[in-house]
């Protein structure tokens, strides 16, 4: 289905692009971002957050700390990394 006119961007064009992206898009400009395009109108912005929310499911609201999107998670020792102790 066709959720951006202006862009000729689709619901699988957004959810494709949230399950391509490193760092999660999160909102419409973000997601225009990653396709390579800019907003016109706004009009298909509350429809594409609808769908980056489904596509993310329980990390829409927020990650939690075993979440692999969760960017704090990244910069964390893993258990049994003792490569920082020894300084």
């Amino acid at each position: 289905m066709i959720v951006c006119s202006c862009n000729v961007l689709s619901d699988d064009d957004v959810r494709n692009a949230v399950s391509a992206s490193e760092d999660l898009p999160r909102n419409a400009k973000q997601i225009y971002g990653c396709l390579g395009c800019s907003a016109e109108c706004g009009r298909c912005a509350r429809t594409i957050k609808t769908i980056i929310d489904e596509a993310l499911g329980a990390c829409a609201k927020a990650c939690h700390s075993g979440c692999p999107h969760n960017q704090t998670a990244k910069h964390q020792p893993v258990h049994g990394d003792f490569s920082l102790a020894a300084s």
